[in-house]
């Protein structure tokens, strides 16, 4: 019995060791920032980058863990899919929608649940989570 432990602990660590190979997810390289919304208030703008910016725009600040495969993959989806929905740093390149935003802020599904398990900053009290999205639903409400 401990033979075959020792078998797949050492298959689970080869194949640990092979998928660091696999190049994607290494890029951390930002796109340029080519503009911002008009932020209603400087505190509306620091909630945003506490628990927005790092998936929501191209001031991704990218931990150390995000070498490590498979993590890096999931953090360059995440990133990738969160500049799709709402990019704060191309400002200007498309309508966004502010009630969407604010629910899903309000209902708890932004920051996501493991964002927040690794970046303690993000956690947004009650009162910071209404402060986010008056702001931006005033931010996004003035045309963006």
């Amino acid at each position: 019995m401990l033979k075959w432990a020792v078998r797949g602990i050492g298959l689970a660590l080869t194949g640990f060791l092979l998928i660091q190979l696999v190049p994607y997810g290494r890029d951390h390289t930002n796109p340029p920032v080519t503009g911002e919304p008009a932020w209603d208030s400087p505190v509306t703008r620091a909630l945003a980058v506490r628990a927005c910016f790092d998936c929501h725009s191209n001031e991704t600040a990218y931990p150390w863990y995000s070498n490590v495969a498979p993590v890096s993959w999931l953090l360059a989806r995440h990133v990738s899919e969160g500049r799709h929905k709402l990019d704060f740093s191309t400002w200007g390149s498309g309508r966004q929608e502010a009630e969407h935003f604010a629910r899903l802020i309000q209902n708890g599904e932004m920051p996501s649940w493991d964002y927040v398990l690794m970046h303690a900053e993000a956690r947004l009290t009650d009162a910071e989570k209404q402060q986010l999205i008056d702001g931006l639903t005033k931010t996004l409400g003035s045309g963006g």
